[in-house]
């Protein structure tokens, strides 16, 4: 099964949402003009919150074709969740993806993975896809090996999962997001390839063929080709270099590089 490429942009905390029509405009003309495939690479967005709305009327208005997602969800469908964001609310903007358990989210806000197991279920239930995160810290990759920690919390996000549910998987080491030291590309495609093990083993095997599989953790554009050779690596969630447009925009033509 050939499983399509996809480049996805987190912004994190990053562009209000004037500089976001300016930034997607950009992107948009830079591909344009470099004769970019739209279709041989899914490229994904993920704005702050407050920028969703007008991100999203501008790739209905101008036909852009990236897809749209929300950087977390709420376990909760409504209710007294003050600051929270319900995935109902994302799919009404015609949000098609949600990151959930990033490592930041695990860190800062002390998400458990019984917490990122009831936010993915959240997602399902409103036809959203999770982008789930999963990685180890350097303490853990000395402690435990590379794959454990990932896989451990792969394998609780899964459960309750059914078999046809459309995800995707991210690993993010997180000693190496924001350090400028990647992870190599065999160190990527052996966790990798572990963790769509797990899909097999949790969902089956057709599922684990679908499952699109990233890598992030300091992606640039001199780096990316050497993941994407690898067989079990089906793109990337980049960070810090999706803010930048000349450098998102070569990532995404990653192609260019591989030479497929």
């Amino acid at each position: 099964m050939t499983r399509t490429p996809l480049i996805a942009g987190n912004w994190k905390m990053n562009l209000d949402h004037l500089q976001a029509v300016a930034f997607v405009q950009k992107l948009h003309w830079t591909l344009k003009e470099a004769k970019h495939d739209k279709g041989s690479v899914e490229v994904a967005v993920f704005p702050p919150y407050t920028d969703l709305r007008t991100v999203q009327t501008l790739l209905d208005a101008d036909k852009i074709e990236f897809a749209l997602g929300g950087q977390d969800l709420s376990a909760h469908d409504s209710g007294a969740y003050t600051g929270e964001i319900s995935g109902q609310f994302l799919a009404k903007l015609d949000a098609k993806y949600v990151i959930i358990g990033h490592s930041e989210r695990r860190q800062f806000h002390h998400e458990t993975d019984e917490v990122i197991a009831a936010k993915t279920q959240a997602a399902l239930r409103h036809g959203l896809v999770p982008v789930i995160c999963v990685g180890e810290t350097s303490e853990d990759l000395e402690k435990f090996g590379a794959s454990a920690v990932p896989v451990g919390q792969l394998e609780v996000a899964l459960e309750g999962v059914s078999a046809d549910a459309d995800i995707v998987v991210a690993y993010e080491p997180v000693w190496a997001i924001g350090s400028g030291q990647a992870a190599t590309p065999d160190q990527a495609q052996e966790v990798c390839a572990k963790l769509r093990a797990v899909v097999a083993d949790k969902l089956g095997a057709d599922a684990a063929a679908r499952t699109r599989v990233l890598y992030g953790g300091s992606v640039k554009s001199g780096n990316i080709a050497g993941f994407m050779r690898e067989p079990d690596v089906d793109g990337a969630l980049v960070g810090g270099a999706s803010l930048v447009v000349d450098e998102f925009a070569a990532i995404i033509r990653f192609q260019k590089h591989v030479g497929v």
